[in-house]
């Protein structure tokens, strides 16, 4: 062997070293960042279950959700008890699902269409979404949608549906372009979103004030009984995402890279486009139109563990929850005797979010 091919050798030898070393650092960086998300979202749990017009000693709360059954008041009083179990603890956990459901529904999106941009208000299907609610809920009857509660979450599927086929009857032929597939979901955004104002404006004064509400986004009356529906949708999602966790790896590489490997890119698109339009309308038809959580997150998620898939969609489910229960914690104490609109606080933060990333890149450039 001469002296060139030792180098060459000794070269490639430190370089697989280096590499297994970089590995090696990432999986314990995301090991230790997945543990105190865990933490965090188990500590939002109980903070906003113990905060509110009556506020209950933090620890007390903890000891009664893990050391009690929930047919016993422990050391809380029946109505302590009641605030908890019946008020608080399904508000939370639908605002668990809701953060859960669009953080990683944005990563997905941002995944396959390898935009940093993308999410369920970019493409249009959050504003299908609300359009197939509002309609259901302005053309019935307040006792007919309590008669039939799923006709709401119908209206928003089939709405988000429609903006999905809509935006890809836009596109044409020129669907498999990521950058035009993304500027006919914003034209069907806009559309829709059109739509949804014009029948606000031809709709009765106390509807219209409802609607208007709904669309802002709001946990306020969450019920155990309406937690089923979300939760089944966000865990079938979740276990698609998992299972085609390395064709959307491949396709995060670029197309042609997954076409070389035999993934059917155009196809697998359009699969988790479908998907994440049934997490995301199921979402909406609950707790209405809520934006800029499936921006943040994925964002936040990818500086903190990296780009690979499997991660970000741990990261962003455990994040995304915390994020939103926080956002719901606001929401009821920022304005005494009044709660505020989760839309309002989410727009605010993500709009203050975006203009440090901005600043920062300026900074950095």
């Amino acid at each position: 062997m001469t002296m060139t091919d030792m180098t060459a050798s000794h070269r490639k030898t430190s370089s697989n070293k280096s590499a297994g070393t970089k590995t090696l650092l990432r999986s314990k960086n995301f090991i230790v960042w997945g543990f105190f998300a865990v933490l965090l979202l188990l500590f939002s749990v109980v903070a906003a279950a113990s905060s509110g017009s009556v506020q209950i000693p933090f620890f007390e709360v903890l000891t009664h959700l893990f050391n009690c059954s929930t047919d016993t008041a422990c050391q809380l009083s029946s109505s302590d008890h009641q605030i908890i179990w019946e008020i608080r603890l399904p508000r939370i956990l639908m605002a668990l699902l809701t953060g859960a459901g669009l953080s990683v529904t944005g990563a997905i999106l941002q995944s396959v269409t390898r935009n940093p941009l993308a999410d369920p208000y970019l493409f249009g299907i959050s504003s299908g979404a609300a359009l197939g609610a509002v309609i259901v809920m302005s053309a019935l009857s307040a006792t007919t949608i309590a008669f039939m509660p799923s006709s709401i979450t119908i209206g928003a599927l089939m709405g988000s549906a429609f903006s999905v086929i809509l935006m890809l009857t836009l596109a044409g032929r020129s669907a498999v372009v990521v950058e035009r597939l993304l500027l006919s979901g914003v034209a069907v955004s806009f559309m829709l979103s059109a739509f949804t104002s014009l029948i606000l404006y031809y709709s009765e004064p106390d509807t219209a004030a409802t609607l208007l509400f709904w669309m802002m986004g709001s946990f306020s009356n969450s019920q155990w009984d309406e937690l089923w529906m979300p939760a089944s949708a966000l865990s079938i999602g979740v276990f698609l995402f998992i299972i085609y966790r390395r064709w959307l790896g491949a396709i995060m590489a670029g197309d042609e890279s997954a076409l070389t490997l035999g993934i059917p890119v155009n196809k697998m698109r359009l699969f988790m486009l479908m998907v994440c339009a049934v997490i995301t309308g199921v979402i909406v038809a609950h707790v209405g139109g809520i934006g800029f959580v499936g921006l943040m997150m994925p964002h936040i998620s990818r500086y903190l563990v990296g780009s690979q898939i499997h991660r970000q969609i741990f990261m962003t489910l455990v994040l995304g929850g915390s994020f939103m229960i926080w956002v719901d914690v606001i929401a009821h104490t920022l304005l005494e005797n009044q709660v505020l609109p989760v839309g309002i606080v989410t727009s605010a933060l993500g709009s203050l979010f975006f203009f440090v990333i901005l600043k920062n890149r300026t900074v950095n450039h």
